[in-house]
């Protein structure tokens, strides 16, 4: 059940697993073994996810060998130039923590004027990405397997018309409560890089964290809540297994959907 609230070459292996999930099955992998920083240049002292090798596939392997000079984005140092990345200046969505990429392959071949860029270190669900791109002949989606919080601080001011975060990692356990990924310094970041009336998407199936993230985004200044509920564009998602599993045991599901003030 829905409950809206409003109050290069491939980088080196990585992944993350979420509370009670295998390896290969990682809830949200905001980081990579490269990146660790939380501050602007600094080393990140608590970090939002757990390295783990994960499974691979043959066929995602070859993926993330043949498929990542044509759809990654190798970190560097410097702002990303988001109009000479896709060859345009067209709208753009990002999605942070994209799991095995169905919801953002979805999305990116049902909007072909829309640009893409996700993120993710969990390297099967990026070959699978990838193997689903190639496949569509995707031009509108590009792929970083870097630290979320490290590429958030190298886009542009405004430059997203929408942020997609769907079933982070909750961490449910108290004490690891401060590892979770969306606190108030990175949600006010995220807002930085919407547009006037760019939208800000969260789910979560996990009661505690909807509640954190509730009073978080009540928090941020430069947010409010959406007038209605739900706009179309937030309500045309697949729904992830994440969202399915979820359901199975019983959560409700909690949506969330900010706009950036003008």
């Amino acid at each position: 059940m829905r409950n809206p609230m409003q109050a290069a070459t491939p980088p080196p292996p990585g992944g993350t697993s979420g509370p009670g999930e295998p390896d290969s099955a990682p809830r949200l992998a905001p980081a990579d073994a490269e990146a660790q920083a939380g501050g602007p240049r600094g080393r990140r002292s608590v970090r939002s996810y757990v390295m783990r090798a994960g499974r691979i596939t043959p066929a995602q392997q070859r993926a993330l060998e043949a498929l990542w000079p044509r759809y990654g984005v190798q970190f560097v140092d410097e702002p990303l130039d988001l109009v000479a990345l896709f060859g345009r200046d067209a709208p753009r969505t990002l999605e942070i923590g994209f799991g095995n990429g169905d919801n953002l392959l979805a999305r990116a071949v049902a909007d072909p004027g829309r640009d893409f860029l996700g993120i993710e270190v969990h390297r099967p669900g990026v070959g699978h990405l990838l193997l689903g791109a190639a496949d569509a002949a995707l031009a509108n989606l590009r792929v970083s397997m870097h630290d979320a919080v490290a590429v958030a601080q190298q886009l542009p001011a405004a430059s997203l018309e929408e942020v997609q975060v769907l079933f982070p990692d909750p961490w449910p356990k108290k004490r690891h409560h401060k590892r979770r990924l969306l606190q108030p310094v990175f949600i006010a970041q995220l807002a930085t890089l919407l547009q006037p009336h760019g939208r800000l998407h969260i789910v979560t199936d996990w009661q505690p964290y909807a509640e954190q993230i509730a009073v978080h985004l009540a928090g941020c200044a430069a947010l409010m809540p959406a007038a209605q509920w739900p706009l179309p564009s937030a309500s045309a998602r697949p729904t992830t297994r994440f969202e399915r599993r979820g359901t199975r045991l019983g959560h409700d599901i909690h949506e969330f959907l900010y706009l950036r003030r003008p």
